[in-house]
């Protein structure tokens, strides 16, 4: 088998990661997606893991997987950590910043936005809903994570 960064004529990473489990992002009609993971830093590692349980539960994704001071979440698509920073100084959102998720439908944009507020986020921006620009109409719900970090539930319905 080449390795990824052969057989994409990249040059070799410097550093390689390998998460606590098997993972391996899958294909798109592009490729290979455009990121490997996405780690937030908490403040709380236990309070930030009970809400990423429940919001993430709702598009279906097992509960956080314990690796040191880190969870990890992993999708067909996708990793997602949540870590308490590595350099002992307290973590800080991005303002600024969002993380969205492609969500399959409306009703689970509603399902995500409200496990997060009942499990310590907090709501942000318009109530969830349809926002419309131009020829695009997206169903979008924001909160706020237990430290801050800004969230977007994105579902893109047919045209």
């Amino acid at each position: 088998m080449v390795p990824r960064h052969q057989a994409l004529k990249l040059p070799k990473p410097a550093i390689h990661y390998h998460p606590p489990f098997p993972f391996r992002p899958a294909s798109g009609p592009h490729g290979e997606f455009m990121f490997s993971h996405v780690m937030l830093g908490t403040n709380d590692l236990e309070v930030s893991k009970k809400f990423y349980d429940a919001v993430l539960g709702t598009l279906g994704i097992g509960p956080g997987v314990a690796n040191k001071n880190r969870y990890f979440y992993r999708s067909p698509t996708g990793l997602f950590g949540i870590t308490t920073p590595i350099n002992g100084e307290p973590a800080t959102h991005g303002n600024g910043s969002t993380i969205g998720f492609n969500v399959p439908s409306a009703e689970q944009v509603d399902a995500f936005h409200a496990a997060g507020v009942a499990n310590g986020g907090t709501t942000c921006e318009d109530p969830p809903g349809f926002r419309e620009g131009g020829a695009v109409k997206l169903y979008l719900a924001y909160l706020r994570d237990p430290d801050g970090n800004k969230l977007c539930a994105l579902h893109r319905p047919a045209k």
